[in-house]
Formats: C-alpha cells, sequence, structure tokens
C-alpha cells in the first residue's frame, strides 16, 4: 500500500491505512458488495460515467441501495483527486451491503456503506509491460453465468484469485480463465484481444466475461482505425495460432502479451498493438481535456 493513499469514508478524507470498516459489515463478512476501478488522469477521471452507469446496474442486480446519488458520488471522486498528491491514478469505488447481524440475509443490513480509495495500482510487474507479459491459462474455469453473472462486479473474486494462484506458482504473470465449455474468456482482472490475420478478436460476452469498459473503448477505437473487429468465442489453440496479443482493463491500461503456456508470439513485421496502444493514448488525452 502507498502511504499516500487516501480514502473517502463518512463524508471525509483520511489516509487510507487509517480508514476502517465494521467487522459486521457484509462485504466483509460474505463479499456482499460491488465495486468499481477508475482511472483518472491530469484530474480527470475516464471514462467516468460509463463506470458509474455499471455501478448502479451491479446494485440493482444485487438489491442494493446505493447510499449516495451520482451527484454525490461525483463530488466525493473530486474532492479525493483534489487532495490526492498526485494528477494521475487509481480509484476503487466500493459499495457493500453494509452492517447486519452474523448471516447471510441482506434484510438484516439496513444501510449499505461507501468509500473510495486513491492508490497507485499495477496489474503485473511494471518491469514486463513494454516487452510483454507471459500467461498461464488456468485450469480454474471461470464461474458460468447460470451460477454468478458476470455483468455483476462483486466484492468475490475468490473464482479469479485462485486462478491468479496457478500463474503465481507457474511463475507466470497472469492467467487466462476458460469457461467450463473451453472456450477463452478474460483474464483475472482484465479482458483479452487477439490480432490474427490484420483482423482484432475478443471473445464474445455471452463466453462468460465481464464487459470491460476499457474493452468497449478499444472495439470502438479499433473500428475507427478501420481495422475489421469481430467478437467470437475461441479456444486457447486459436489463440496460440495468432499474431499478438494483449489485455485490457482500467487496472491494466493495455498490456502485450509474449507468451501464453510455452508458446510464444513471433512478432510481426509491421504489429497492430503498437497503433492501438498509440490510439488509446491519444483518446485517454483527449477525453481528459475535454
Amino acid at each position: 500500500m502507498n502511504q499516500q493513499a487516501l480514502c473517502w469514508i463518512n463524508q471525509k478524507i483520511i489516509p487510507a491505512h487509517e480508514a476502517s470498516i465494521s467487522v459486521f459489515d457484509h462485504g466483509l463478512l460474505y463479499g456482499d458488495g460491488i465495486f468499481e476501478g477508475l482511472r483518472f488522469y491530469s484530474n480527470k477521471v475516464f471514462q467516468l460515467e460509463a463506470h458509474l452507469q455499471r455501478l448502479q446496474q451491479s446494485a440493482d442486480a444485487i438489491s442494493l441501495n446505493i447510499p449516495l446519488t451520482p451527484d454525490q458520488i461525483h463530488q466525493a471522486i473530486q474532492q479525493i483527486i483534489e487532495q490526492y498528491p498526485g494528477d494521475s491514478g487509481y480509484l476503487r469505488l466500493v459499495v457493500t451491503r453494509g452492517i447486519g447481524s452474523l448471516g447471510i440475509d441482506p434484510q438484516k443490513c439496513p444501510e449499505a456503506n461507501l468509500f473510495i480509495i486513491a492508490d497507485e495500482l499495477a496489474v503485473v510487474n511494471t518491469t514486463h509491460t513494454e516487452q510483454g507479459i507471459s500467461l498461464l491459462v488456468a485450469s480454474t474455469r471461470r464461474m458460468p453465468a447460470e451460477c454468478l453473472n458476470p455483468k455483476i462486479k462483486s466484492l468475490n473474486y475468490l473464482n479469479n484469485i485462485l486462478a491468479r494462484i496457478e500463474a503465481n506458482e507457474a511463475g507466470m504473470d497472469e492467467a487466462l480463465m476458460l469457461n467450463t465449455r473451453g472456450f477463452v474468456t478474460e483474464g483475472t482482472v482484465d479482458n483479452i484481444f487477439i490480432i490474427k490475420d490484420r483482423q482484432l478478436i475478443t471473445p464474445r460476452t455471452s463466453d462468460g466475461l465481464l464487459q470491460g469498459i476499457t474493452r468497449d473503448v478499444i472495439l470502438q477505437i479499433s473500428k475507427e482505425l478501420g481495422l475489421e473487429v469481430q467478437e467470437m468465442s475461441f479456444t486457447p489453440d486459436y489463440l496460440m495460432q495468432a499474431d499478438e496479443c494483449f489485455l485490457t482493463g482500467t487496472g491494466a491500461e493495455l498490456i502485450p502479451v509474449k507468451q501464453v503456456n510455452q508458446h510464444h508470439f513471433i512478432k510481426p513485421q509491421n504489429p497492430l498493438y503498437p497503433v492501438i496502444a498509440k490510439a488509446f493514448n491519444q483518446t485517454v488525452i483527449n477525453y481528459c481535456q475535454n
């Protein structure tokens, strides 16, 4: 944890290491809650409205009443950004079910709890992000939508953590998760794209993955660049036939992949990833300047 990290909680901003919640909060006891990860650049949150819309959708899906209005959340975010020592960083906006008695019944929690952390975040070792990272195809499968809707950005990440543990034990940077049918879904905290024959390909959301906000931005950018874009189901074998591969996410931003299991991608003569990454960076700059 960065010692400069801040937390907005109970209408005030304090050093994050001083913030606390009750041991009876159901977010802690049962993972009953939701969150959004947001990036701010030059003191402006990228795609803020899209994040808050997804937060509300997650809340509606689990019958959770967010204790602040959208305007109040805007104000809280602006306050913590203004007090944060850097002009760029990462925000974690968390809404828990709140304090209740032991037992999972949400009705025992009269009021939800909301807090915001401002800190730094690097999804993988930053020294690996330029030359590309390694992915392990995890044996842990992505939770089926019939069991837990992937559109809900909940506090329960144990499924993803188990996959990341596999990657850690194998000495790999990140894990790639398949669904129960054996199709690629996403990384533990990021969406995946491949480039094959100058075509951009990413898994279908129906395969059981979070419809990432950065994912949507990349899809739009690629269309504006005139690239052929396709959402389709594919297996790890198809993935390894790709020319290029990269991950996207608010926390991850854009990360190139150099290796999946023991397969190493051979860098093409005219790679498309740098073109997409440059366009993404320009999109962020334009957004934050407006």
